[in-house]
């Protein structure tokens, strides 16, 4: 498994991620969950990252990088954090975001797993251990790239945008 490097340097036109879980280990960022949960600022730290790097440069060179997250309330302390910090200063770089409640419905992507797609035809899979914890992307065969397209389109067409959502439901 291969780390993603490459495809954020070459893609075109669109990143999309699909994230699934409710909860990933991330041990970089386990210092300002703990932060977020004793209801401490964001440490200055938080702003400044690598990936806002990415997404900054992708987004002013006229790129769309979004995701669908799909979540069931009451959303874990990691999505909390998640969703109340990460999203939000990662779309103050360009990255767009949605989300599919599946609280009161059916997961129409039910099995589906997390995945990246770029310009429509480079898929990496996202697999991650038992805790969690990302250990690493399997990019699929060229044909299966449809199937993530259709993935996609089916994710985006029961999701509503992120800021919206979070109106409603940001404190549950």
């Amino acid at each position: 498994m291969a780390p993603l490097t490459a495809e954020f340097n070459s893609f075109t036109r669109e990143a999309f991620r699909l994230e699934t879980l409710d909860t990933y280990s991330i041990p970089r960022s386990e210092r300002h969950l703990q932060a977020f949960l004793a209801g401490e600022p964001q440490p200055e730290d938080f702003a400044v990252n690598p990936w806002m790097t990415t997404v900054r440069n992708a987004t002013e060179s006229g790129k769309r990088m979004y995701r669908v997250h799909i979540v069931t309330r009451p959303l874990t302390d990691y999505l909390r954090y998640e969703l109340g910090w990460g999203y939000h200063r990662n779309a103050q770089a360009g990255e767009e975001f949605f989300i599919l409640d599946t609280t009161e419905r059916d997961n129409p992507l039910a099995g589906v797993p997390d995945f990246w797609m770029f310009d429509q035809k480079t898929v990496a899979v996202m697999h991650y251990d038992a805790s969690y914890a990302f250990v690493g992307a399997e990019t699929l065969p060229a044909e299966r790239a449809d199937d993530f397209v259709s993935y996609r389109d089916l994710a985006m067409a029961h999701a509503e945008p992120f800021f919206s959502w979070w109106r409603r439901h940001g404190d549950t």
